[in-house]
């Protein structure tokens, strides 16, 4: 009876060795795994912007992958280029919290026609995409990219009469390619343009077609004026050329789509930006800002990763610098209600792209 009782408390003590290990092991475990150093996969990432550091601690990883909004190149930025990162994912940011306000839905969203892909044109070489605006010193996006897909070496030697001839420029239009192909390229390539004040903008168009015309566009001074001016003149024994007021009245007026058909796609130098671009159906990588280029276009050629490339032609002094004396000069003679009916059709521009409503005019 005793040997039986025995060996009874010895299985109970064994069983109660090999729980006490069974337990040891599993706690190791998960000492183990709390403890264990994070293998990239579900680990915390760093944040996209980097504060409080010097320069030279910024690195980003080649293989790294980014939000499609930010597409670094792999190298430290430098000067400026230090703050650009904050303030390009901000623009982004107000414009896709504008994008979702119900209310401004008609001045934001538009289909992505062929209008629209008429406008964005495609280097393969380097995976981009740019949307033309004009006005916004869109002459010099064009013969970067000129460059970029070979055309010429060098954007010294594009010649002035090419960079507009799509028929030599060696610039294909996005709308140039079948659907499928549209969609892979809209996913995947860098995609950019570049904004301006709008009603700024409207006053460089003006002038552009209107007064100066260097390039000899007669379709504008003897066909597009004489359209605007019967329509929109109010004197009519007036025998000037198209003044600001009529171009005014013309691009508030909410019925100018009869007239814009007629003048078919020459009205791209003044249509609004989400008409041109559908910033809300496309997913930009990068807006960059007339008033900022100096900043913007190194920046934006760093993210396109096409800085070693090429660089963005030089800017004049202080020809990208907004000038409300100049606005205010032009708008002097125009009613308040011709100025409102403006804005109206202007305001899904200003609000998207952070531009402050032009009280100085309205009110």
């Amino acid at each position: 009876w005793l040997t039986s009782d025995n060996m009874h408390h010895q299985w109970l003590l064994l069983a109660a060795c090999f729980w006490v290990i069974f337990m040891f092991m599993v706690a190791s475990k998960f000492i183990t795994l709390t403890f264990k150093e994070p293998d990239g996969y579900g680990a915390k990432q760093e944040p996209l912007i980097l504060t409080a550091v010097t320069v030279e601690e910024v690195h980003v990883p080649e293989e790294k992958h980014w939000p499609e909004e930010f597409q670094p190149t792999g190298k430290a930025f430098s000067g400026n280029l230090i703050r650009q990162p904050l303030v390009h994912m901000e623009r982004l940011e107000l414009l896709r919290n504008v994008c979702r306000d119900t209310a401004l839905r008609d001045l934001s969203h538009t289909a992505v026609s062929k209008f629209v892909l008429d406008r964005i044109f495609v280097c393969d070489k380097h995976k981009i995409l740019f949307c033309q605006t004009p006005k916004v010193g869109n002459t010099q996006w064009k013969k970067v990219l000129i460059v970029l897909n070979g055309a010429f070496s060098s954007i010294e030697e594009i010649p002035e009469n090419i960079v507009h001839d799509h028929e030599k420029n060696g610039l294909p239009r996005l709308s140039s390619f079948s659907d499928s192909e549209i969609k892979k390229r809209l996913n995947l390539y860098f995609k950019f343009f570049i904004v301006r004040d709008p009603f700024e903008r409207l006053i460089s168009a003006f002038k552009d077609k209107f007064v100066h015309n260097p390039r000899f566009e007669p379709w504008y001074r003897h066909e597009i004026a004489p359209g605007i001016i019967r329509k929109y003149r109010k004197n009519r024994t007036e025998t000037k050329g198209l003044q600001f007021e009529d171009f005014v009245r013309y691009l508030g007026d909410p019925n100018h789509r009869w007239l814009d058909v007629q003048f078919g796609d020459h009205i791209i130098h003044w249509v609004t930006y989400v008409e041109l671009c559908a910033p809300c159906e496309i997913t930009y990588s990068v807006i960059g800002h007339h008033e900022t280029l100096e900043d913007d276009a190194p920046y934006i050629l760093k993210a396109a990763g096409i800085d070693h490339l090429v660089s963005y032609p030089t800017i004049p002094p202080g020809i990208t610098v907004y000038n409300r004396t100049k606005v205010e000069r032009y708008f002097s003679g125009i009613s308040k209600r011709d100025i409102r009916r403006l804005y109206a059709r202007f305001e899904g521009d200003f609000k998207l792209f952070g531009y402050r409503e032009p009280d100085f005019l309205l009110n």
